[in-house]
């Protein structure tokens, strides 16, 4: 199997579950269940497998692979990431204000003034809501909020994120700077 050109991590391989080969998988689908509807999913070693059945559980899905087909081959699986090619995914299914994070890697974050923050590199959700991994040319990758506020537009077109550096922590407020925001000076007593 040769390597996926743009692949997109739908599933994280947990624990064995019973004894006939099937495994908890933590699915990234916003319908757990259909981890399998996409075709055969990859591991990053070049595997491939095919799903069989699927059934939720509590927080995670059960499934059935081809070719597994007792625990032992099951807890191999562990910490196994599943992957399927990009373009496996439906685009007519989404909203005009809606994109899969895959489409965010490789875009380019800028500000008002069109200096650059780096490119995207990376998605994480660490449970305080999403982030995005920003490296630039000799920086360090820093982390900025997925949200309204720091990230205003998403130019699909350009390959590139308009963001506000401020209320991304890249930058302080700074009076002088053309399109800051200003702070009012305290109130007596503040």
């Amino acid at each position: 199997m040769s390597k996926l050109e743009n692949p997109v991590l739908m599933g994280t391989i947990g624990a064995a579950q019973g004894l006939r080969g099937e495994v908890r998988v933590k699915a990234y689908t916003l319908d757990p269940t259909a981890l399998g509807d996409y075709g055969n999913l990859h591991s990053g070693d070049g595997r491939v497998f095919e799903v069989l059945e699927v059934r939720e559980a509590k927080n995670v899905v059960v499934v059935r692979f081809r070719g597994i087909n007792d625990r032992n081959a099951a807890e191999a699986l562990k910490g196994l990431e599943l992957y399927i090619e990009r373009d496996k995914l439906p685009d007519e299914e989404l909203d005009d204000d809606e994109f899969f994070y895959a489409d965010l890697e490789g875009m380019e974050a800028v500000d008002e003034t069109g200096r650059s923050h780096g490119t995207v590199t990376g998605i994480f959700d660490f449970g305080a809501g999403d982030l995005l991994e920003l490296k630039g040319p000799g920086k360090r990758p820093v982390l900025i909020p997925f949200s309204e506020a720091a990230v205003l537009e998403v130019d699909f077109e350009n390959g590139k994120l308009l963001i506000d550096p401020v209320a991304a922590g890249l930058d302080e407020e700074n009076e002088d700077r053309p399109g800051s925001r200003r702070r009012r000076p305290p109130r007596e007593g503040e």
